[in-house]
Formats: structure tokens, sequence, C-alpha cells
């Protein structure tokens, strides 16, 4: 039987989407659900603000009316201006094993690319960075940080059969904390803040921490700004991610850098989420909100979310700073193993960093690329 494309229109088209991956992933013990409420709210056009800058729709694949696959259509056009291309990105690709459905899914992307005047479609990726990106072609036997994504192999399969090509690979690390490696860094830190005059700033509580949050994404707009895939937050998608993130945050473990007043850096490390997110199977139950709890208070492993320094400060030393007082801190409560989440492989001066640590390179996502 044929396959067929319907748009994601009504809450319950939205709600089938969301399904799926649940559905595709069921038993799966290397992937983090993830908040069922919170995908819904990303595909809502009333909900996320980043439709005010994006052309976006969503589709459902069916077979024997059964869903069996999913897909997104994205127009970046802030992106497009940025790079002076004309990309569609595909976003949130899931799908049985059936080459049907895949190219069936894909060409919907196209066709809308193809309408919107696209010369090229690349993906997976979001409204943002901040929205996971990226396919997993590395690591499917590793548990997946909630910062990150998990695929199954033949995911890529299907995308190489395609003629899809890389464009990006981020990079995933382990990192091991030891008293050599902390002390290490400790040193190099206190000769940092003597030479520069940084001022280490470290919060009590989330209200503390959030009336700095529109500053963390000022720094972001200018810091991530040669980035791929990358374009400023304006004041409406700041509050979203605000909103989104900032409150599962334990203030504890994000610290920000002062230079004569003025925040000029930060780094945010979160105590792994994933085993709470399997228990809490995309629902905020009792038993779902209790594992979170215990998680952000209570874990062996961290996740290494975000760092952003402003550019005059960048070459001064201050990652070194923040890296320190967040590894000091996560040491201090029995936290030795870190997930650096993801770094663009190209980035060779941070991976060298990693020379210092027991580190082992356990996942690789990538964005792939093709003209229409």
């Amino acid at each position: 039987m044929s396959i067929e494309i319907k748009e994601v229109i009504t809450k319950a088209d939205m709600k089938k989407f969301v399904d799926l991956q649940f559905e595709l992933y069921k038993g799966n013990k290397f992937w983090a659900p993830p908040l069922k409420k919170g995908e819904i709210k990303y595909l809502d056009p009333n909900l996320n603000p980043a439709f005010g800058y994006a052309d976006a729709k969503f589709y459902l694949a069916y077979k024997d009316g059964k869903v069996v696959g999913r897909i997104g259509a994205i127009v970046n056009h802030k992106y497009n201006e940025k790079v002076g291309k004309k990309f569609v990105r595909f976003t949130k690709p899931e799908f049985t094993d059936d080459a049907e459905v895949v190219d069936a899914l894909i060409k919907k992307v196209e066709d809308f690319g193809k309408e919107k005047g696209m010369e090229e479609i690349h993906g997976p990726l979001g409204f943002s960075n901040l929205d996971t990106q990226g396919l997993l072609t590395e690591g499917f036997e590793e548990l997946q940080s909630v910062a990150s994504v998990y695929h199954l192999p033949y995911y890529k399969d299907h995308f190489d059969r395609l003629g899809f090509e890389k464009e990006n690979d981020w990079v995933e690390f382990t990192m091991t904390l030891t008293e050599d490696v902390l002390s290490k860094a400790s040193r190099g830190s206190a000769m940092i803040q003597k030479r520069y005059g940084f001022e280490v700033m470290h919060f009590n509580n989330t209200k503390e921490m959030k009336q700095y949050a529109p500053l963390v994404f000022e720094i972001i707009n200018e810091a991530f700004e040669v980035l791929p895939y990358t374009t400023p937050f304006d004041t409406k998608l700041k509050q979203y991610y605000i909103d989104k993130y900032f409150d599962i945050l334990n203030p504890k473990y994000v610290k920000a850098l002062k230079k004569d007043e003025e925040l000029i850096g930060f780094q945010i490390a979160v105590p792994s989420m994933s085993k709470a997110m399997q228990k809490a199977n995309g629902k905020l139950t009792i038993g779902g909100i209790l594992a979170l709890m215990k998680a952000r208070k209570h874990n062996d492993t961290a996740d290494l979310f975000l760092t952003g320094v402003v550019k005059k400060h960048q070459n001064s030393g201050a990652a070194v700073v923040l890296f320190s007082e967040i590894q000091n801190a996560l040491h201090r409560d029995g936290i030795d193993t870190l997930e650096t989440t993801g770094i663009f492989e190209s980035n060779n001066e941070v991976i060298a960093n990693w020379k210092n640590y027991q580190h082992v390179l356990n996942k690789r996502r990538r964005c792939y690329v093709k003209k229409m």
C-alpha cells in the first residue's frame, strides 16, 4: 500500500507526532525520552515564537492507517540571510525501517523547500541551536544525554542511500575528573583571575540565577555568531528557552564571570537527567517528578550543556576559570564523570583540552546536506 503524508495541524496530530518516538524506542535502554508536553509546545505556532521568523510545517507518514514516520520542514530565513544560501531544514525525523516511508517524508520536505524557493536540504536541525541537532551515527550503545539525540542505526543507512553528504559532525566525549586534573585547573584559574581581574559569580537559588538569564542569551548571541546553524535569539525566543530550561538547572552548577561589573561569560552543567527521564517516560507524574528531583541533587555524572564567553575575552583564559569552577563544584558533590554533549569536530582548540583528562570519544552525530 502507498504511503500517505498528512500535515500536522490539530492537537491530535501533534500528539501522534510526539507519540511515534515513544513507540519506536519502547524498551530501548539507551534512549532518554523527552517530556511530551514540551515536544507538543515546540510544534504549536501559537506557543513557539520561532514560527515568527521561520516558515515551518510538520508531517506524519501513514501506512495501512498506522503512523510509521514523521518529519518537520523549516526555512530559517535569518540563517539563510546569514550564510547567503537557500536551505530548507529537515527536523525531528523518525521512521520505521522502510525506504518507501523515508523517501516520502524527505520528498515532502523538499517540495516544501522548493515552494519557498530553496535549493538545498540539510539537517536534522531545529529552529535554533538550542533545539536538538544532528543524526546519531556512532554510539548507539551509549546512554543519550538529554541535551543530545538518539537514533537507531538504520536511520543513517537511509540518508546515505538517498545521497545525503556530511556537512558537519558533532563529537561527544566522556571525561573523568581526577585530583591531578582538578589541581592543575585550579592553579591555572587562579593565575588567570589575578592577571585579568575576573570575578566568579556563584548562585544560591533559581530566582537569583534567572535574573541573569537574559544576559546569558546576549553572550550566546555574540559568542555563537560564527558557529554553523546559529542565529540571534530575539526577546520572545530568549524567554521561550528561559522558561524551558532555567527552572530545571541546579544553581550550584551554573557559573558566571564578571570583569569590571560586566558579565563576560558563563558555563552551565546539569547532573545527568537521562535515567530520570527514562523513569518519567514523557510525563511529569509524581514518580517522574521525584526521579528528576533526585537526579538534580544526587548524581555521579553531569552533562556540560553550554559555555559562552564574549569575543574580547575568548583568548584570555576565561573559559578555563569557568570550567575549573564548575568541575570543582561537581567534584565536591561526588560527580566525577562529565559528558560534553556535542562539540563540532573541527573545534580543535577545545578538543585539545581533553588531553588533560581521561577521555573517550563515544558518540558522533551528523548534519547532512544535499542539493535538491
